[in-house]
């Protein structure tokens, strides 16, 4: 496997485009539409917010029937809590897409991002699908164009993509991502888009998907709210040429590992892009009996308001993330517990069974000041261990949810 440059185009037969299609913002690209030259198995997670928005229910019904050949995204207005008037929109943007593209319109999957409560202006939506008909390319320049139209708070556009060989055929998976505010996934996360051109059947797509969100997107928190929104599709048109994978064969195995590393990437691009955020801080708990107890324990720490805090304060206040640990549900010895910190300055101990470590708060600050900090607790119950993702808390959160709506 290698990580190449590139994101959701970077598949062969996989075209995008964006326009600025005045939907909510008035001075940028906010429309991004993916296309495949043949139809694609089709796999997606969704939140398990009751409140769904409907673009949710859409995709959710359309990915049951197992193919998809476009995908048409919104960004500035999230159609959720719209009713039976939303859900018309979802059809009529399918439809008007299908139109455009020569496909069926329940071969359209939708997706949407915003603020809740506000109608789509179905007009601009139809408007913006037909300016991106001509635009539709492969290549970087056009992938990175509809990464960026589906921005909303983000500060950057989040794309990967790896290449690894199946069956002697080069395969590609690449994706894009958006996600900086209400994240706390419960399935995935936020808008992820994740395109192939392996061949695979779709049961097999759908049980890695599902699989590998619990490690990846499922591990990461912002803000601890839980979006209506929550969206990946992964699509795989086949056109890598290689032999169909139908079994968990050795294939099957190099195809998860690879959408793994595509599907981390893009969680910690959004972990580290938190609204208002400095830096990504990432939690890794060893030495526990089971996978469950190492992730309980690490997703504790990350949606700590208090250690987020500390985090922006560079303050080595390991006694927050202990307690945090303490009153997360999962069952473990305070006394034996040691506790590190590390980024690109160094690694330091600052807590050795359960108590303070002789440590220079000077080196800790310095450890803690890089824009990417991680915490290391061993917990020394067993051999499994599990990694999530945050960020720090700072002012401008507050801030830039104050006025969200405006």
């Amino acid at each position: 496997m290698k990580k190449i440059e590139g994101g959701v185009t970077a598949a062969a037969g996989f075209y995008a485009a964006a326009t600025a299609a005045g939907i909510k913002y008035q001075d940028r690209p906010d429309m991004a539409m993916i296309y495949s030259e043949v139809p694609c198995r089709a796999a997606g997670t969704f939140t398990r917010n009751i409140v769904k928005a409907a673009p949710v229910k859409w995709d959710q019904k359309l990915v049951a029937g197992g193919a998809a050949q476009a995908v048409v995204i919104n960004a500035g207005i999230a159609n959720a809590c719209t009713g039976e008037e939303g859900m018309g929109y979802c059809q009529k943007t399918a439809e008007c897409a299908g139109e455009q593209l020569g496909v069926p319109a329940d071969q359209v999957l939708v997706a949407s991002t915003g603020v809740i409560g506000m109608q789509l202006p179905i007009d601009r939506i139809c408007a913006g699908i037909a300016a991106m008909k001509p635009l539709l390319a492969g290549g970087r320049e056009s992938g990175q164009k509809a990464a960026q139209a589906i921005m909303t708070t983000d500060t950057h556009k989040k794309e990967a993509a790896v290449t690894l060989a199946l069956g002697g055929k080069t395969v590609t998976i690449g994706g894009m991502c958006k996600g900086s505010g209400m994240i706390h996934p419960n399935m995935c996360t936020m808008l992820s888009f994740v395109t192939t051109d392996a061949a695979i059947s779709q049961e097999l797509l759908m049980e890695a998907l599902r699989a590998d969100v619990e490690d990846t997107y499922n591990m990461i928190s912002v803000d601890g709210d839980t979006s209506t929104n929550d969206t990946c599709l992964l699509l795989a048109n086949g056109l890598a040429g290689n032999q169909e994978i139908t079994e968990k064969n050795e294939d099957y195995a190099a195809f998860c590992a690879a959408l793994h590393a595509v599907n981390e990437m893009l969680a910690k691009q959004m972990a580290g892009d938190g609204e208002g955020a400095t830096a990504l801080f990432e939690v890794t708990v060893t030495g526990a009996a089971t996978k469950e107890e190492a992730k309980c324990l690490a997703k504790s720490v990350i949606t700590s308001n208090l250690t987020k805090a500390a985090i922006y304060g560079h303050d080595a206040n390991w006694g927050r993330i202990l307690c945090a640990m303490g009153y997360s549900g999962a069952q473990f010895d305070p006394e034996k517990v040691d506790l590190f910190f590390q980024s690109a300055a160094g690694r330091i101990q600052i807590m050795k069974d359960g108590v303070a470590a002789d440590y220079s708060e000077e080196e800790a600050t310095k450890i803690l000041s890089e824009p990417e900090v991680t915490a290391i607790a061993d917990i020394k119950q067993g051999d499994v261990q599990a990694t999530a993702w945050g960020c720090d808390l700072t002012y401008d959160y507050v801030k830039i949810n104050a006025d969200y709506r405006s």
